[in-house]
């Protein structure tokens, strides 16, 4: 008998192993590539003439949008110019959002007479969803509603919760990722100068 027509007992284990590496390096491709596709040429990443939107980084201008509120009004970001903005990005299914919620609600009800203005961007959920939530955390702040996703595009969101803040002049000048503690919120609006721990 020769040894070279025995079949190795490895051989199924290596085939295995590199049939996960392709599916592996695919799956990579597939989860981190697509999305820098879709910037390139999306329409979430155009401007009203047709230019690229501006990064949505610190120091850069926020990208202007309009969306509806769950009233169907329509709401834009350039319309809140002069006062300061949280702009959130969030989902009824995120918990992390959740928590941080009820604080957001706190500053705003203390400071939107002040001119802080939350403008909570939930992610392409049914309005009935949105609502329910809203209702159930007592949320006055305007929740506007993204068909489609466009705006979290527009804002290149990753991961949820992820909140910009805009100054008065319209420029972004902090990124939060993930849940804010109310001493991180206390601090962001501190730095606007609203006085911390309401």
């Amino acid at each position: 008998m020769k040894m070279e027509s025995l079949p190795s007992s490895r051989t199924p284990w290596l085939l295995l192993g590199a049939g996960l590496l392709i599916g592996l390096a695919l799956g990579l491709i597939v989860f981190y590539g697509l999305p820098a596709l879709s910037e390139v040429g999306g329409a979430a990443q155009r401007g009203p003439a047709g230019s690229s939107a501006p990064a949505p980084v610190v120091g850069a201008p926020a990208p202007d949008f309009t969306l509806q509120d769950m009233g169907g009004a329509a709401v834009s970001l350039s319309g809140q110019k002069g006062k300061v903005v949280l702009v959130n990005f969030w989902a009824t299914w995120c918990g992390p959002c959740r928590l941080e919620m009820p604080a957001m609600q706190q500053r705003y009800s203390t400071y939107k007479d002040q001119g802080f203005v939350v403008l909570a961007v939930d992610y392409d959920e049914p309005l009935a969803d949105v609502s329910a939530f809203a209702q159930e955390l007592n949320l006055t702040f305007p929740i506007l509603l993204d068909p489609g996703a466009k705006v979290n595009n527009l804002y290149r969101i990753v991961g949820y919760p992820t909140s910009f803040f805009v100054d008065r002049e319209g420029k972004i000048t902090r990124l939060h990722l993930g849940a804010m503690t109310e001493a991180q919120l206390d601090g962001y609006l501190a730095d606007f100068g609203f006085k911390a721990n309401p």
